[in-house]
């Protein structure tokens, strides 16, 4: 299955900003795709995880947190759908945070932050290395945003919802051959 790649900090308010759509090309001779602005790329042609590091922190203008996952992982974390089937508010966005590494929860979930008053960012449930809640569209939740880390004790990067259902479809799309994960039926 793919990897995917999420660099951490880039393209957000002029800070760290480069041309996702170049580096894709660039990283070509693994067939990598573009998903967004915001730094995430699916990686279809298999390799290892370190050859594909060091491709990309070459390749960048600056130095950057690398946070790779495996695709299955997020196709598994879409089926079983952290959300529930309650849509959600106009205001609040629904994400994911991918944590760098197996980090050990430091608090009960849910937690908000700030911990009193009007919440901007909820995290409302966690597996393996994802976080996922909710924010609320304002100015300060970036900046709670970081506090995943500590609540982790590791760094990690933020997607929201949307960019990982249009991850997995990618994904689905490009099953071998076309086909889908179920089996083909016996021929006759």
């Amino acid at each position: 299955m793919a990897l995917i790649v999420f660099l951490r900090g880039v393209n957000v308010g002029g800070h760290r900003t480069f041309r996702p759509s170049i580096l894709a090309k660039e990283l070509g001779a693994f067939d990598v795709v573009n998903v967004g602005a915001a730094g995430t790329f699916l990686v279809r042609k298999p390799v290892s995880r370190a050859k594909l590091r060091a491709a990309l922190l070459r390749k960048l203008p600056f130095e950057a947190h690398v946070v790779l996952c495996d695709g299955r992982d997020l196709v598994r974390l879409v089926r079983e759908n952290p959300f529930g089937s309650k849509a959600s508010r106009p205001d609040v966005v629904r994400f994911v945070s991918i944590v760098s590494k197996a980090g050990r929860l430091r608090a009960a979930i849910p937690v908000a932050f700030p911990p009193e008053g009007k919440w901007f960012v909820r995290v409302i449930g966690s597996k393996d290395r994802f976080a996922f809640g909710e924010y609320r569209r304002h100015m300060k939740t970036i900046g709670y945003l970081g506090r995943i880390d500590t609540l982790f004790g590791a760094p990690a990067t933020t997607r929201n919802w949307n960019t990982i259902l249009g991850i997995v479809r990618l994904l689905n799309s490009h099953q071998p051959s076309g086909i889908s994960r179920q089996r083909r039926p016996a021929s006759p």
